[in-house]
């Protein structure tokens, strides 16, 4: 007879959840994120309080930001591990609903656990619950499925028997990896079952290296051995894969040239020779250049985002082939590539190996010297301490200012684009940055789970006024939690980036910055007094060199940080990108919007 043991839905979930392992013994999920309600509180509520030691829950503001620390932990442990997250039903499961896209796309596990109506439906409606007049059977928690790599709504107790193990082989799955979401009904949380005993051994889930197709390696380095002018792009996948001395080794031996998405920065140290910078929209002009003459691209880990390809403009050579080297058959495909299926850094060990002695001769090291000589510049002090500050100039106050260990992150706005153009970044995992989503409010969040992930760093968050209005309510998290990180708010008085993106399309400045919102007011909000109000340290700086100084102070202050800084909302690096599709009305009374559509339709026909 199989051995038994009675346990609610939600303390079944806790204790198989807690002997899930990776493989280096470590529980792979490393805490819970919950904001309790009716919807959790009496069943998982319950549930975690006698496992806090084994499984920390840790308390949040919003449902939203605490998913994006959660996920943000994950990034920085390159999936290694992952946290769990748990609301009540109706707004705040829907409030993770952003947080659960954001993981969808970037690719990284979360284990999402809202609460749902009633199975048994006796108290229909319970509070908070919608009602489908066509189908009884829904709720609110039917958005998380577009954006969940797994669902499932658990109606009874036994049904987790087999929703935890999918949920688990989906996080953990690199080619299918994402967000698992269990919709809990809150009757069933408090439900008993015998589950068996078995159920709850120790389990450790192995991170599966996918070796390439013999003949798809056969394939593939033909190509790249016909090549004139190749090139890889580093993706994220590098660094998921913990690939990046398998890349640094394949593109030594072959002298290729490598190039860098936003995910993949820091595959590679900015200055090793064959490192010629970030690609594509927000690229630089070394990268742009190889990557318009090559006749093979070689993506690794990339799942090909406009704004890398420049909306599929950048790759200008008419005999030029797309290889794709990666995990997901998915991205593997993505327009006509050459796949090769495959873990980056078994995929690159096993390509390189196949190469041989093959060897191409590198680029002129002029590309990133020129590139430097312009573009150090736009970072250096001011020479007036009195004028607004650019972005470029708060980037390279804190590059001068950062250590060996400091990782910069950051996810939207104007900020991604100068640091993926601008930041040199060193070691491996020192720049964290989310732009698959480009997710306003992920900022502060995602800094405080960077720190949760490796407390030993110097984590850096750049985030402008408008992010921080968004979604700044983790940072009081941080303060209870006494968690060290330091946060850069530029203050440019509106949605900066947005405004200059209106203006390149012809659009009148209008509803972005304050000055040219509703009613005209040129609203000043006080950063620094709302940022100690929530127990942060804050101090608001009026120069570049007050910015220095205040940063060098970071290391001695507990608990979260907040400079604040006035920038100009106008200037960008005018050095680097391509061509992006951004679609221009075909018809306005505006002059400037028929000027910039007719440059649009060119540009369209010389993508």
């Amino acid at each position: 007879m199989t051995k038994t043991i009675r346990l609610t839905a939600a303390q079944a979930l806790v204790k198989y959840v807690c002997n899930q392992k990776n493989e280096d013994g470590n529980t792979f999920i490393a805490g819970c994120w919950a904001i309790f309600g009716h919807g959790n509180v009496a069943g998982l509520g319950e549930a975690l309080y006698p496992a806090r030691q084994e499984l920390p829950t840790f308390r949040g503001h919003n449902e939203q930001t605490m998913a994006h620390s959660a996920i943000a932990y994950s990034k920085q442990s390159r999936r290694r591990r992952a946290m769990a997250v748990t609301s009540s039903i109706g707004p705040g499961a829907t409030n993770m609903v952003t947080a659960a896209g954001l993981a969808y796309v970037n690719r990284l596990p979360v284990l999402l656990l809202p609460g749902d109506v009633f199975a048994g439906r006796g108290p229909d409606p319970v509070l908070q619950q919608i009602e489908n007049f066509a189908d009884g059977t829904s709720s609110v928690n039917d958005c998380f499925k577009p954006v969940s790599r797994y669902f499932d709504r658990i109606t009874r107790p036994e049904q987790l028997l087999t929703a935890l193990p999918r949920a688990f082989r989906v996080m953990i799955d690199a080619a299918d990896c994402g967000p698992a979401t269990l919709s809990l009904c809150q009757d069933v949380q408090a439900e008993a079952y015998d589950f068996p005993v078995q159920f709850f051994e120790p389990n450790v889930w192995a991170v599966r290296r996918l070796s390439p197709d013999k003949n798809e390696l056969d394939i593939v380095s033909s190509l790249i051995k016909g090549a004139k002018s190749s090139v890889i792009i580093a993706g994220g996948g590098i660094h998921y894969s913990q690939a990046t001395e398998s890349l640094r080794s394949f593109a030594e031996k072959h002298q290729i040239p490598v190039v860098e998405t936003q995910a993949g920065k820091s595959a590679l140290p900015w200055d090793h020779p064959l490192n010629f910078g970030p690609v594509g929209v927000t690229g630089g002009e070394p990268a742009n250049s190889i990557c318009e003459k090559a006749d093979v691209i070689l993506g690794v880990g990339t799942r090909f985002q406009d704004f890398t390809t420049g909306s599929w403009s950048l790759f200008k050579n008419p005999n030029k082939k797309l290889i794709s080297l990666n995990m997901a058959a998915y991205d593997a495909l993505k327009h006509g590539a050459v796949p090769l299926l495959a873990d980056a850094l078994a995929g690159l060990d096993a390509l390189s190996e196949k190469l041989s002695s093959f060897k191409m001769e590198a680029p002129s090291q002029g590309f990133k010297t020129d590139w430097f000589i312009k573009t150090d510049k736009l970072t250096e002090r001011p020479e007036l301490e009195n004028t607004l500050a650019t972005d470029m100039q708060v980037i390279g106050a804190v590059q001068r200012e950062s250590k060996e260990n400091t990782v910069v992150m950051c996810a939207a706005g104007t900020m991604p684009g100068e640091l993926h153009k601008l930041w040199k970044a060193g070691i491996p995992g020192s720049y964290h940055m989310e732009y698959g989503f480009s997710c306003m409010g992920y900022e502060i969040a995602g800094a405080l789970g960077i720190k949760m992930a490796e407390p030993k760093r110097d984590v850096i968050c750049f985030t402008g006024d408008g992010t921080y209005m968004m979604a700044n309510s983790e940072l009081a998290t941080a303060a209870m939690m006494k968690v060290d990180f330091t946060i850069i708010v530029t203050d440019n008085r509106g949605f900066g980036c947005i405004n200059r993106l209106q203006i390149g399309t012809g659009g009148a400045e209008f509803n972005n910055l304050f000055k040219h919102a509703y009613m005209g007011e040129n609203l000043s909000i006080d950063f620094t007094a709302h940022a100690a109000s929530m127990g942060a340290t804050a101090k608001k700086v009026a120069s570049i060199k007050e910015l220095e100084e205040a940063l060098s102070n970071r290391h001695w202050i507990s608990g979260p940080y907040v400079i604040v800084i006035e920038t100009d909302p106008y200037p960008s690096t005018p050095f680097g990108g391509t061509w992006w599709d951004v679609a221009v009305p075909e018809v306005s009374k505006r002059t400037e919007v028929n000027e910039k559509f007719d440059a649009y339709v060119q540009s369209k026909l010389n993508s």
